[in-house]
């Protein structure tokens, strides 16, 4: 595997290193040696996948509020999406940043969002499935979010009329979030 730093500091785009022969290929998307040797995810604790029936369909921009916060691995294993993640971590000289990476089952990529990010993705084709690998367990109260078109972060989101939960429509921008000290 190859580890690419993104514009924001701590995240990742993960490239597997890939054996081919007339049969395709293969390739290694985790392996807690090289992983850990940087300092990253140290457990795992959940894997899930999402599976989206229409182009255009978004989700996020998720994050689990502390002491529950967790390291992910995204990647798409059908289909084709944007992943987005946005730095929340009010200490870091990207908060407040967005990154965005395109990832299919072609170029097999897949972005590492650190503990203190928001991740969304919005799927780019019809019967897309996106795979999660997580650090700590899902915890219904310290689900949270940020507003997917908040004009301060500005993500160019491709489709501007998203297929989108009420849920995650009605999370808050980055700045209501920072003033309510219940949601952080």
């Amino acid at each position: 595997m190859k580890l690419h730093p993104t514009p924001l500091a701590g995240s990742l785009v993960i490239e597997p290193q890939r054996r081919e022969d007339h049969r395709g290929y293969f390739a290694r998307t985790f392996c807690q040696d090289e992983l850990g040797a940087a300092g990253l995810f140290q457990r795992i604790a959940q894997c899930s996948i999402s599976h989206n029936l229409r182009r255009g369909t978004l989700r996020g921009l998720h994050f689990q509020s502390a002491p529950h916060e967790e390291e992910k691995i995204v990647s798409c294993t059908s289909g084709a999406i944007v992943d987005v993640i946005v730095d929340l971590r009010r200490d870091s000289p990207t908060f407040a940043r967005s990154f965005m990476q395109e990832l299919t089952p072609e170029n097999a990529l897949a972005v590492y969002v650190p503990k203190g990010f928001a991740h969304g993705f919005q799927t780019m084709a019809d019967n897309s499935t996106v795979s999660y690998v997580m650090s700590e367990f899902y915890v219904p109260q310290a689900a949270s979010g940020v507003r997917w078109d908040d004009p301060d972060v500005g993500i160019p989101w491709p489709d501007r009329q998203p297929v989108i939960s009420e849920r995650d429509a009605g999370w808050p921008t980055v700045s209501e979030w920072l003033r309510d000290p219940q949601r952080r």
